[in-house]
């Protein structure tokens, strides 16, 4: 057994793949996934193309979450995440099915969990590296501004989708979206749950432009994200600011 393979097993980690058609890139970041471990969880998001097809014929043993109906991303991590604990997982990393996100990567986040147990590790992605996208850049900068003030807490990457995820602490999470940009809402409000997140350097691949596969719409997409942020930034007046507020007072006082 590999030394990545036995931590996960030993610290009860999963890998988590949402797809939702990535039929020319998802059997391959199967196979990667799978030299360095066999916990591994694939949610077929509605799929419409030839996920299933690929994946059968490259004959994978993986464990599958699949239902006919493109829910999004949102709706697919819970889903993962509900799977996991039936599997008695502690934590999942999520991994991007598009290709951009490199299995080599996964010890880097058992490491920081060795270090930070029960915390939520981030995997903070180059965003200056070639073939990243202007749109991308600025959209992640904007993330960035709303997250520092809905929350008090300054990251370099809230929009990655390379994570770990501390399954215990979700438990019974609903999303205001279930869209991709709840993964935003839910780094808020772990946030707000005090559930300490913490970033790693990840390296990242960005295909060229005409191979690369989004499901990003810029004017849709950006209005829902302006909505989102809208909403949480009264939450955070009203209930995150004063929870982590009340919580930091709490818990300086047991200190002291």
């Amino acid at each position: 057994m590999n030394k990545t393979k036995e931590i996960m097993k030993q610290q009860r980690v999963c890998v988590m793949v949402p797809t939702y058609n990535n039929a020319g890139t998802v059997v391959d970041v199967v196979k990667g996934i799978l030299q360095l471990t066999d916990d591994l969880i694939v949610v077929i998001d509605g799929c419409t193309d030839d996920t299933r097809e690929r994946l059968d014929e490259a004959g994978l043993d993986i464990v599958r979450v699949d239902y006919p109906q493109n829910r999004g991303k949102g709706h697919a991590l819970l889903a993962g995440f509900e799977k996991a604990l039936v599997m008695d997982y502690d934590y999942a990393i999520t991994i991007d099915a598009d290709g951009q996100h490199l299995p080599e990567d996964i010890p880097v986040f058992l490491e920081a969990l060795q270090k930070h147990p029960d915390s939520l590790i981030i995997g903070a992605r180059n965003l200056h590296q070639e073939n990243m996208s202007s749109g991308s850049t600025f959209a992640n900068k904007f993330s960035n501004f709303w997250f520092k003030v809905q929350t008090g807490i300054a990251l370099s990457d809230t929009q990655t989708g390379y994570r770990l995820y501390p399954l215990r602490r979700l438990t019974g999470k609903r999303f205001i979206t279930s869209r991709y940009e709840a993964e935003l809402e839910l780094l808020v409000f772990s946030a707000w749950a005090n559930i300490p997140i913490h970033e790693v350097p990840v390296n990242v691949y960005y295909p060229p432009k005409e191979e690369r596969v989004s499901h990003f719409r810029p004017f849709a997409d950006f209005l829902r994200i302006s909505i989102l942020n809208t909403v949480l930034c009264f939450l955070a007046v009203v209930y995150g600011w004063p929870r982590r507020i009340i919580h930091q007072l709490t818990h300086h006082g047991k200190t002291l």
